[in-house]
């Protein structure tokens, strides 16, 4: 009974991650078809441009706080046509620093202003919310605190409002610590592939897509039919995007505009992103899925957005995938031996997975390098590693998917950026880093050992075909978790 368990276990959750992989690569097709619709540059508007309002949420951001301002100031973009809030929830120097900095662009002629709440109710949304109350624009452009846009961001992205129904444009993410660490490089191949096939895919395609947060701006009147900004999950960007599309608004994608960024080094900064996104992700899915599927939308529509929805669940399936195929490899040599044709199936469908996802990867480099040889090799680099780091945050991220999925409450923790523009640049003597080692971290350290004994038994039964999954789990488990330990106790 209980192998059958088991290999219950590892179906349902393999069904599952085919019918995902089956569903990112439509997403894949849908890119190569309408991938000539990118431009390499953008149309600018002229001098008859919108107001427009900058809100820039922050929390204790002392390392980055004065880029970000002096980013802002230098927008191309008529210094009587667009405002800044600096929506300061700070409770550390951030707050001085900023107001120093603030006096310095108010001499400039920069229209900003230094927003302090009376507390922090409702984290980021609340921040915005608050904001928006006595904004002067009738469009909205959001960036977190590690965001650099170009000067010309403005008006390229205020260029692609064509027309009253578009409620958002949103832009692309580029990285300026891409190189910084293997844990960077894993979060940029992730993410260039979000934006490319993803987000672009979604926008043509005519399905459900989201605000990413930052780097992005909104059409204040679809805030506001859309219900405003909520703080009952803890990803209000994906929240307020669905609500405001099931209303009727659309969303525009442009790849052509990129945004650089900071992306986190330290594990601990990691994986509290990890876990905002994972756990948000899920609760908008407990939100929304029953509207989603009420809506008018079309059948193709709504499949692709309870995937979208759904997409921090596979995780879970990955980590029960994982963790059922040791039993499973001993199974096959001993309980099922010399009746191990219903495996073929499984294993089959596991391959086909992991070419579909490497397709789409494959394909995003490849246009990304603008040739075929550099995209190939990037792919080859990265693709390995990534899937094995995804692979080791598996139970973290699992953890927050099921408290999301239970109702659990908890407070919205920002991702700390600690300036880190080259490998020179240190983050272990800084305020703001992780110190706690979490009880998944032991998690993490104790399936390095189990899958380690899966290559062991692998080996033993002379099953070498599943040794390179196993060494995947192994080295995925083990590189997160020592990472934690060693970024949390290094002074």
């Amino acid at each position: 009974m209980l192998e059958y368990l088991v290999l219950g276990v590892y179906g349902f959750a393999l069904t599952l991650i085919v019918i995902y992989s089956l569903g990112q690569l439509h997403l894949v097709v849908t890119f190569l078809r309408h991938r000539q619709e990118i431009h390499a540059e953008p149309s600018l508007l002229g001098n008859d441009l919108p107001f427009v309002t900058i809100q820039l949420p922050i929390y204790n951001e002392l390392y980055v706080v004065e880029r970000l301002l002096d980013a802002m100031a230098a927008l191309d973009y008529p210094k009587d046509k667009y405002e800044i809030q600096l929506l300061d929830d700070s409770t550390d120097e951030t707050v001085e620093v900023a107001a120093k900095k603030i006096l310095e662009l108010q001499a400039q002629g920069i229209q900003i202003e230094h927003v302090r709440r009376p507390d922090r109710k409702g984290f980021k949304a609340g921040a915005l919310k608050y904001g928006m109350d006595f904004a002067k624009g009738d469009y909205l452009a959001i960036f977190d605190a590690d965001f650099l846009p170009r000067p010309g961001f403005l008006r390229a992205a205020m260029a692609n409002f064509t027309s009253p129904e578009i409620g958002v444009v949103q832009a692309r993410w580029e990285h300026i610590n891409r190189n910084y660490s293997v844990f960077t490089e894993a979060q940029a191949f992730h993410l260039d592939a979000h934006f490319t096939i993803e987000q672009f895919s979604r926008d043509r395609g005519g399905y459900y897509m989201n605000f990413n947060g930052t780097a992005g701006i909104w059409r204040k009147e679809t805030i506001i039919d859309a219900g405003g900004w909520e703080a009952d999950t803890l990803t209000e960007d994906l929240d307020l995007s669905y609500r405001a599309q099931i209303k009727g608004w659309k969303f525009r994608y442009v790849d052509e505009i990129g945004a650089p960024a900071e992306l986190p080094a330290e594990m601990g900064a990691i994986k509290s992103q990890q876990y905002r996104w994972m756990k948000g992700g899920a609760e908008v899915a407990r939100k929304m899925l029953t509207t989603l599927w009420k809506s008018n939308a079309s059948v193709l529509r709504k499949f692709h957005g309870t995937i979208h929805l759904l997409s921090s669940s596979v995780f879970v399936l990955v980590l029960l995938l994982g963790a059922t195929s040791v039993p499973l490899l001993v199974m096959k040599h001993t309980t099922f031996e010399g009746h191990v044709d219903f495996l073929i199936a499984p294993v089959a469908a596991l391959l086909v997975s992991f070419v579909i996802l490497g397709f789409l990867y494959m394909v995003t480099f490849t246009w990304r390098e603008h040739s075929f040889g550099a995209g190939f090799k990037r792919f080859i680099k990265h693709y390995i590693p990534f899937l094995s780091l995804s692979m080791g945050l598996s139970l973290h991220n699992s953890i927050a998917v099921i408290q999301g999925y239970s109702g659990k409450r908890t407070p919205f923790i920002r991702t700390p950026k600690f300036n880190l523009t080259e490998k020179k640049d240190q983050w272990k003597s800084v305020k703001y880093r992780s110190v706690k080692v979490e009880p998944s971290v032991y998690g993490e350290l104790f399936l390095a050992l189990y899958f380690c004994s899966g290559i062991v038994l692998a080996i033993h039964f002379r099953d070498f075909s599943i040794i390179p999954f196993l060494v995947m789990q192994a080295f995925g488990f083990g590189a997160v978790g020592i990472a934690s330990f060693k970024h949390a106790l290094t002074r």
